[in-house]
């Protein structure tokens, strides 16, 4: 297997929304309506932005064909059986034991990316790699194109994966950017992460990782 990484880019432009503070009304990006802090994500694949809505706009959305924006999904799976050797995990390269990877409807391909201090970097996943994976791991063949990644975070004593949607990630990528300090990131970047990823425990739901 082998990976290497492209210069960091800032594509995921909304990501500022997840760590803002403050009262600031949102409001429905298609229709104006003011939205509660719970709501809709749709996501514009071919410039990987997210975009807030409101029900009624995002359930138009809920076709995979729609031509411009894809609705988001809410489930969390925890994968306590998902199979990934520390050998294939290393061969990755990446510079943070935590990463998610999503297929592309718009490159055709699955995407692996890390947050980084400058926001989110591609790590560029070969086709053989990705295949296996799947073929351990059958369920990674059913996440939904742009809407859906695995997270993998394997931080510390940590061998977590997470089948999430990609607003999750985005969010995760604020976080990082927002709090991270110096060369190793600081204290307060590291506890930010553990309670990110304990909400998402929190609303999860245990699913199967290596079964079909």
């Amino acid at each position: 297997m082998l990976a290497t990484s492209t210069p960091s880019y800032n594509p995921l432009s909304s990501l500022r929304r997840f760590v803002r503070k403050g009262s600031a009304e949102e409001h429905c990006e298609l229709c104006s309506r003011v939205l509660g802090h719970e709501h809709q994500h749709l996501i514009d694949p071919k410039n990987r932005r997210l975009i807030c809505a409101c029900d009624a706009c995002a359930i138009l959305f809920d076709d995979p064909r729609s031509a411009k924006y894809r609705r988001v999904p809410r489930r969390i799976e925890l994968l306590p059986d998902f199979r990934m050797t520390d050998v294939q995990w290393e061969s990755l390269h990446l510079p943070i034991n935590l990463a998610f990877f999503y297929q592309s409807s718009v490159a055709e391909r699955v995407i692996a990316m890390f947050p980084s201090p400058a926001g989110a970097t591609e790590s560029l996943l070969t086709f053989e790699s990705w295949q296996e994976l799947v073929a351990e791991n059958p369920i990674l063949s059913e996440l939904a194109s742009d809407v859906e990644a695995l997270l993998v975070n394997r931080v510390g004593p940590l061998r977590e994966y997470t089948r999430v949607p990609i607003d999750e990630c985005f969010k995760l990528v604020g976080l990082i950017r927002t709090h991270w300090r110096g060369l190793s990131g600081g204290t307060e970047v590291w506890k930010e992460i553990a309670r990110f990823s304990a909400s998402l425990r929190e609303r999860s739901v245990s699913g199967g990782g290596a079964h079909a």
